[in-house]
């Protein structure tokens, strides 16, 4: 079936009038899933490949899966397997399930499955945090700087397109002179890596820029994983050189790698990534 036209209306009443919410993309281009997340909050059951939220979601109890997560090189084999396995489960699971009804014509067991997806499932797969996470880390902020861009005439604008401006002009002289920390030193779980970079800025001050490490455990290919950053605080300025140091926290074990970057002020931009501008040492 193709539904030409498809807005939110059309997938109100899908979501809301369906019994099986059938979801059959090939493994792994399942983008998230939220039409059946929305399709159990209505008590549909949900019969999908086990990929995007139904990967981490399903349960027998709940539904059922396409597959067993399977990665298929071959997508005419991958289409033939697993429309072997979608008709079988419909045939045999599905549609029995249904239709075994009691003397009062209710599927017992199918809203066994039903109660059992909205009390498991929908405390946890809903639009709550998620709400909750923009208006705190997008939408309030955005409104508190909208506000400061706009006060007195739009004379805060004004300062962050001259500020802007200025940072794209003298960027090309930020450089990482030094770098020193202990290379080679074994660090106890619980004690801190003490890191200093002196950076030449040119032009630039440091209230222009962010100086941050950037850490993480070296993998197979000598490459930083499961990376985190932490600011360094300036220290002083000694002619063209400004030294910057911080602490980083050893909470892993294995081996630990670290470098150091300069990005744009945190503190004037929504982010540091905006402009494009950052200089690695």
């Amino acid at each position: 079936v193709f539904l030409e036209d498809y807005n939110l209306h059309v997938a109100q009443q899908l979501v809301t009038g369906t019994d099986v919410w059938l979801n059959t993309p090939r493994r792994p281009l399942e983008a998230c899933g939220t039409s059946g997340m929305k399709a159990l909050a209505n008590g549909s059951l949900n019969l999908s490949v086990l990929d995007g939220w139904w990967d981490e979601g399903y349960h027998p109890d709940f539904g059922w899966a396409l597959g067993h997560g399977e990665v298929y090189t071959n997508h005419d084999a991958q289409d033939d397997i697993e429309s072997r396995d979608l008709y079988n489960i419909l045939e045999n699971e599905v549609v029995p399930l249904f239709y075994q009804r009691g003397h009062d014509g209710i599927p017992r067991g199918w809203v066994e499955k039903m109660k059992a997806g909205l009390q498991h499932l929908c405390p946890v797969y809903n639009s709550h945090r998620m709400v909750q996470e923009y208006v705190n880390r997008y939408y309030l902020p955005c409104s508190r700087r909208f506000g400061k861009l706009c006060h007195q005439d739009f004379s805060g604008a004004r300062d962050l397109a001259d500020w802007r401006k200025k940072l794209m002009t003298g960027w090309q002289e930020v450089s990482v002179e030094e770098l020193s920390g202990t290379h080679g030193l074994e660090k106890a779980v619980g004690e801190d890596l003490e890191v200093t970079a002196r950076v030449r800025l040119g032009s630039l001050s440091p209230d222009d820029i962010t100086v941050e490490a950037y850490y993480g455990r070296v993998d197979q290919n000598g490459e930083l994983a499961d990376r985190e950053t932490v600011i360094l605080k300036f220290i002083e300025s000694d002619e063209d050189l400004c030294t910057f140091k911080g602490k980083i926290p050893c909470t892993k074990t294995g081996r630990l790698g670290y470098t150091v970057r300069v990005a744009p002020s945190r503190e004037k931009l929504e982010n540091c990534f905006v402009m494009g501008l950052m200089t690695w040492a």
